[in-house]
């Protein structure tokens, strides 16, 4: 009988579960729960979404599991382990200015942990509780992420101590240094304002367990999602990865580390011992569903409207930071539309340059990556706006390469079942699972000039 692994992915907008064979990687079954909207949230709530999915598999005899998760996310517990207030979210800005604060207060943080920091870092926010909630602040014993929270959960939550994590979650926190694998302390108690001693999650091996859930399932190390999502398409070093879901990613695997004093891109770690580069937008496929409701259409007819306007929109531009922006840096920015004319401002150009607009922020954030040296071979088109043909398109002619698309998946979800199953074995690799037929688009027209064009009004 084949061993089945478990593989979850607990994201901001839902908890989705893959049951994979340990060996082939083939998909037994899946489901998904949602979680609560909001830029904060009780993490009980994902305790119960994935208790819930985890209940309706509850057939199968899973052999190990990992959870893969969204980073940056601060679940403060104290010393009984209670939760002091709602984690506050990576999409949570009102750590903007504390993150400004550590950055002048630490100049070479990006030299240690990779990453200058910005509001989502999970410093920023530590520096937020210490200085609006004294009294949380002062009830802090333990920090986790949300990944880590899941975990321990799992394992029965009876133990500060117990709390583990792997270093691709950990590098997101901007109080881990990845090269060394070792926490930054001094940072953390900058951040807090105190040098008292807290607990953060011991850091395990990628192909190692940390515990096990109450039912006695061995739990992997488990990952940040972008990680988790590297691991499950198999990514490599030469790798970019472009993912358009709620936010933008575009991520490459490097053997080396970066560290970016503009503080645009995020040195983290990857799941295998790699690094990943990246560079994150606040705003993607979310802009999309906004501008095909305010136009009245279908997201069918959006990606036709804007596949028959021409390339650049006649000169339509929109700057797509309608929640603000991460890259570059502007928290509290907000959306443009720029060179409108009384005959190029129609439905099939707005939607043209609503996707020419993401897909320029995607292209801006991989500029970033690249004057760090990290080069890429191969363009991968991940995320739930991959699907949409017009996205397609638009990214090979704005990338100027042919487009990598694999089916679409559960990649996070995938790269923490590759992860139990690479812990089962002990192995130094993981296993090489197909993720099936990959789809090429090769670029359609020149688009030079509309990219350049992007980027100076994205600079402005």
């Amino acid at each position: 009988m084949p061993k089945i692994v478990a593989g979850v992915d607990s994201s901001t907008q839902s908890v989705k579960v893959v049951l994979r064979d340990a060996d082939s990687g083939e998909l037994i079954a899946s489901t998904s729960r949602p979680h609560p909207d909001g830029t904060e949230v009780n993490p009980l709530e994902w305790t119960k979404a994935l208790d819930s999915a985890l209940d309706e598999l509850g057939k199968y005899e899973i052999s190990a599991i990992s959870i893969g998760g969204q980073q940056h996310g601060m679940v403060a517990l104290d010393k009984e382990g209670v939760v002091i207030r709602d984690a506050l979210l990576w999409n949570d800005t009102r750590s903007d200015k504390a993150a400004h604060q550590l950055n002048s207060e630490i100049p070479d943080i990006h030299e240690r942990t990779g990453s200058q920091l910005v509001a989502s870092f999970t410093a920023s926010k530590v520096r937020w509780l210490a200085d609006n909630e004294k009294a949380n602040a002062e009830r802090v014993a333990a920090i986790a992420l949300p990944h880590d929270w899941l975990s321990w959960q799992l394992c029965g939550a009876h133990n500060l101590n117990s709390l583990f994590t792997d270093r691709s979650d950990a590098s997101g926190t901007g109080y881990f240094d990845s090269v060394k694998n070792e926490y930054c302390r001094d940072i953390f108690a900058t951040a807090l304002r105190s040098q008292r001693d807290v607990i953060l999650p011991k850091i395990i091996a990628p192909n190692s367990f940390g515990g096990e859930t109450t039912k006695g399932i061995p739990i992997a190390a488990g990952a940040g999602d972008n990680a988790g999502a590297a691991l499950g398409l198999g990514a490599g070093v030469g790798d970019l990865v472009i993912s358009l879901g709620t936010s933008g990613t575009a991520f490459a695997v490097s053997s080396t580390s970066t560290h970016d004093p503009s503080g645009e891109v995020a040195g983290f770690a990857d799941a295998t011992g790699n690094f990943l580069p990246l560079a994150c937008t606040l705003n993607a496929a979310k802009i999309f569903n906004t501008v095909a409701t305010t136009l009245g259409i279908s997201f069918e007819e959006f990606s036709s409207l804007a596949l028959n306007a021409p390339a650049g929109a006649e000169g339509l531009r929109i700057i797509p930071h309608f929640d603000g922006e991460r890259t570059p840096n502007r928290p509290q920015a907000r959306g443009l539309f720029s060179g409108i004319t009384h005959s190029n401002f129609t439905k099939a150009n707005i939607a043209r340059a609503a996707i020419e607009g993401v897909v320029a922020g995607m292209v801006y954030a991989t500029y970033a990556v690249e004057k760090l040296g990290v080069s890429y071979s191969r363009v991968l088109l991940i995320g739930g706006a991959a699907k949409n043909p017009a996205v397609q398109q638009i990214a090979a002619d704005f990338f100027g390469k042919v487009i990598h698309i694999p089916p679409t998946g559960e990649y996070v979800a995938d790269g923490a079942a590759k992860q139990a199953a690479w812990a089962l074995t002990g192995k130094e690799n993981p296993p090489q699972w197909s993720v099936g037929e990959v789809k090429e688009i090769s670029p359609s027209s020149q688009s030079e000039e509309v990219v350049a064009s992007y980027m100076e009004l994205i600079k402005a």
